[in-house]
């Protein structure tokens, strides 16, 4: 039996970030159906911005208020 290998920090910290940044990327599609014209980098920043320290307080605060 194959013993099971558990990722070390550095490779959750990433799989975390990278899940965080595609649940942004769908809320920007999300916004920029509703505002055409408007650049996603735009949208991004304007979502992210209110909380720049890291993917994860940005995800928190995007959380928090969409519930």
């Amino acid at each position: 039996m194959k013993a099971t290998r558990i990722p070390n920090l550095e490779e959750r910290i990433k799989a975390i970030r990278a899940e965080i940044n595609s649940i942004i990327d769908q809320r920007v599609d999300t916004v920029s159906r509703d505002s055409p014209g408007v650049p996603t980098g735009v949208i991004r920043n304007l979502l992210t911005a209110r909380a720049p320290a890291c993917p994860c307080a940005q995800y928190l605060d995007l959380n928090h208020e969409s519930t």
